[in-house]
């Protein structure tokens, strides 16, 4: 009897020491995984598309959450630390549309190649490259992941080449679709369609907007992007197409930015607040994902909320180190422009004049 009161006494101090949140977790059980039924796909040249149904880990739901809720978080950092002015030039938010990266990249390879336009740091933050890394680059730090010359439109991680500043550089699509099509390359293009280009609707801009037809001979999908089972289903099947040897495969993902085109677009002029809002509380993706974490007992609602405190100091922790770490020197504003070459020097004005930093 000593001995049983004795093992009663340890397990109730060691539960004593825990949260109460912690103890509560560590007694439920939650499922290991459940089936849900996802929107079908439009198909274009298909005879069929991915499954309307799709299976999702507690695991990979945790981390999809973690995932989408960091990309999140760190966005609206970006937002606070330009509306401060310590980001400065140019500023593209994708609050809203983390069902995109995060489901692109649960459907790919790490070994697999990903190259994008501007509205580049969820992507950025998803193949692998952390927080820290990302603000820094944004403050124009030397732990930035481009060294702190590159921002928010010139980003690159192992496999991923992000950023473009250059508006419509991504106009050779038609030329593209032609070669890849030619040569049955193994290719995934994909449209991001946010419903506005800049400032400018898509009903606004284009005769079809049915952009997962304008591959023509390419197959096409449709994707509900604001769900990132959609996306992640959508994205294996379209890999599976393209390793068997059939070509190329367009992908639409239809979603939703919060911010407007850029920190210098309030985002309001061309479409109301009520809009923002109505997409904001029926198809906002951490929320649809949150609710199907909880509602099918993958996971409850404190385990959740743990993680978005994680996720908030993780951001704070990154911001304070990415308004503290030094600037990259001036002499180095020429390296890496190529890889067998010394840099050049960079000169003013006068070109008898060296610039070089005195920090």
């Amino acid at each position: 009897m000593q001995k049983m009161l004795a093992a009663l006494s340890r397990v109730l101090s060691s539960a004593a020491q825990k949260p109460a949140s912690r103890v509560l977790l560590a007694s439920r059980n939650f499922a290991n995984d459940a089936i849900f039924e996802i929107k079908k796909c439009d198909v274009h040249r298909l005879e069929e598309g991915p499954p309307a149904t799709a299976v999702l880990t507690r695991e990979d739901g945790l981390k999809y959450y973690r995932m989408m809720q960091t990309v999140r978080r760190m966005e609206l950092k970006a937002d606070q630390l330009y509306k401060q002015k310590v980001i400065r030039g140019f500023c593209h938010l994708c609050d809203g549309q983390e069902a995109c990266c995060v489901g692109l990249e649960a459907g790919i390879n790490p070994t697999d190649h990903l190259i994008t336009a501007y509205r580049a740091h969820g992507f950025t933050f998803t193949r692998g490259l952390s927080v820290r890394e990302i603000l820094a680059e944004l403050t124009g730090r030397r732990g930035g992941c481009a060294k702190g010359k590159g921002g928010s439109m010139h980003m690159y991680a192992k496999n991923f080449y992000g950023g473009n500043g250059i508006v419509g550089a991504q106009g050779q699509i038609f030329e593209a679709y032609n070669m890849s099509a030619l040569w049955k390359l193994p290719c995934i293009f994909v449209c991001e369609n946010n419903r506005y280009g800049m400032g400018t609707s898509v009903e606004r801009a284009a005769a079809s907007t049915d952009y997962y037809k304008r591959g023509d001979f390419i197959p096409g999908l449709r994707v509900d992007g604001m769900d990132v089972l959609c996306v992640r289903e959508a994205t294996k099947f379209a890999a599976a197409y393209c390793r068997s040897g059939k070509g190329p495969i367009v992908m639409e993902l239809q979603t939703y930015r919060y911010h407007g085109h850029s920190m210098s677009d309030p985002g309001i002029s061309y479409r109301t607040r009520e809009e923002i809002q109505e997409v904001r509380s029926k198809s906002d993706p951490i929320r649809l994902l949150k609710d199907r974490l909880v509602n099918s007992n993958l996971a409850s609602i404190e385990e959740l909320k743990e993680i978005d405190v994680e996720v908030r100091k993780e951001i704070e922790d990154a911001a304070q180190f990415a308004t503290a770490d030094p600037e990259p020197a001036l002499e180095e504003l020429g390296y890496h422009i190529y890889s067998t070459e010394p840099p050049f020097e960079v000169r003013g004005a006068n070109q008898w004049i060296k610039y070089k930093s005195i920090s």
